[in-house]
């Protein structure tokens, strides 16, 4: 038998999130509602534990949902719930580092490089921003062009937006629609 996820939803003022934690800490968080979020958890599911066990458990989930609560109503500036990351090295080392931008400050792609000493590894860490598991939490949203334009977001550049006037982050400069979604 396999690891057991146990996922709720909940609405939000960026529209509905659906929440998944395991006995660990939180691994995932999905925009939409259960019915379209679900068969995206359970893809991820599938690739990540090879053979996970899907349960509908609010309670398992409350802790995230209520510092989540917290965060949109401006009462949260950091979230203290545990994470599980599954991901390759590169990818956590990436997710890692996204963690220590601050609330209401941004970074570019370029400065995410850097700052894990991968100075040409632009593209890769858009490619891992797109893979990020648990958005918000782990604060994608927070990563910008080099040009200070908003570019992609799994959950679309308006929710991008909005997260990032939420913090009080300023005007980042006018958004550029990318080929493919980069959280």
């Amino acid at each position: 038998m396999g690891q057991t996820i146990g996922y709720t939803t909940m609405d939000s003022p960026i529209g509905p999130l659906l929440l998944a934690s395991t006995k660990e800490g939180l691994c995932y968080i999905e925009f939409g509602d259960e019915e379209s979020a679900l068969p995206l958890l359970q893809r991820w599911a599938r690739k990540t534990f090879l053979g996970a066990n899907l349960e509908k458990d609010a309670a398992l989930n409350q802790a995230v949902q209520t510092e989540l609560e917290e965060y949109f109503a401006g009462k949260r500036t950091r979230f203290d719930v545990p994470i599980v990351l599954f991901g390759t090295p590169f990818q956590k080392a990436v997710w890692n580092e996204l963690t220590r931008i601050g609330y209401g400050e941004t970074r570019s792609y370029k400065e995410i490089a850097l700052a894990i000493g991968q100075a040409k590894a632009v593209r890769a860490i858009g490619g891992a921003n797109n893979r990020n598991p648990i958005p918000i939490i782990v604060p994608c949203h927070r990563v910008i062009g080099s040009n200070g334009a908003l570019v992609g977001y799994g959950g679309g550049l308006s929710i991008k937006e909005q997260l990032l006037a939420l913090e009080g982050a300023g005007t980042p400069a006018p958004s550029i629609e990318s080929a493919k979604a980069i959280r």
